[in-house]
């Protein structure tokens, strides 16, 4: 039946799955405006407060192997200070728009594939409702790791350095939050390599051969692109970055084998 339609059939489904899509975002977003006073404190600052279950961790890992370091003993706490009149709000309206997107992107990319699956053929559609799957897994898997490990680790880091004894660290809320969303996002997005290693794969595009043969050069390139991508630049956030990333190559190595590349059912 999919086939059957005409170019302006087409163009009316897409906008359904459009309004669709926008719809549900409205919702989640208006969801997401009244709770982000709550997310904030509980879940967005919570890196800035002794209490977070990081340093809980550290702090026992210190006392278990006998450390006096101040990384692992010393009680931590950030203090935030907003210099731009517009910050707070707008970082309200922005906060909400990227849960709504977070909390609701299975159901977005669902509404995607109603559009587009009728068009492919039974062992594409496999693949796709796979790779949906894998990366929706991978994405919120890449957050969790930003969020429990990278942008706490990165923020005590930092925070806790001094150039100089003249120089205080006074923390503004508007460094606070991009920096947050932005290490997030990006270990969301990272998190997809191994999916799209599989992806190459299974076109006949990558094999796992190759990947093995130039794993040197790629560890290499994947120093160079967590530079690229850190918000920081310093090395520490450098490495943090880095070693996911290389671990995420390894892993696409152990998830391929060389095939041919699938024809059309």
């Amino acid at each position: 039946m999919f086939e059957e339609m005409s170019f302006w059939d087409h163009v009316g489904e897409l906008r359904k799955v459009i309004f669709r899509i926008g719809v549900v975002l409205l919702v989640c977003f208006g969801g997401a405006f009244c709770l982000v006073p709550y997310i904030f404190n509980s879940v967005i600052l919570a890196p800035c407060h002794h209490n977070f279950i990081l340093y809980v961790w550290l702090h026992k890992l210190g006392e278990l192997i006998g450390s006096s370091s101040d990384f692992f003993m010393q009680p931590y706490s950030v203090r935030l200070i907003n210099i731009n009149l517009t910050d707070q709000f707008m970082t309200h309206l922005n906060t909400s728009f990227w849960i709504a997107c977070l909390v609701c992107m299975p159901l977005l990319l669902w509404q995607l594939w109603t559009f587009v699956g009728p068009a492919l053929y039974t062992r594409e559609k496999r693949y796709v409702v796979t790779a949906f799957s894998m990366g929706t897994v991978l994405f919120y898997a890449g957050v969790a790791v930003g969020y429990f490990f990278i942008f706490p680790l990165t923020l005590r880091f930092l925070v806790n350095y001094n150039l100089s004894s003249e120089i205080i660290n006074t923390l503004s809320f508007g460094s606070y939050i991009d920096n947050f969303m932005m290490m997030l996002l990006i270990m969301g997005v990272v998190f997809e390599m191994p999916l799209v290693t599989w992806l190459l794969a299974v076109f006949g595009i990558l094999k796992k051969s190759m990947l093995i043969k130039y794993q040197r050069h790629a560890i290499v390139a994947i120093v160079i692109l967590a530079a690229v991508i850190t918000p920081t630049g310093d090395p520490f956030t450098l490495t943090i970055v880095s070693l996911p990333l290389i671990l995420l190559y390894e892993l696409s190595i152990l998830v391929i084998r060389d095939k041919k590349a699938i024809k059309p059912a």
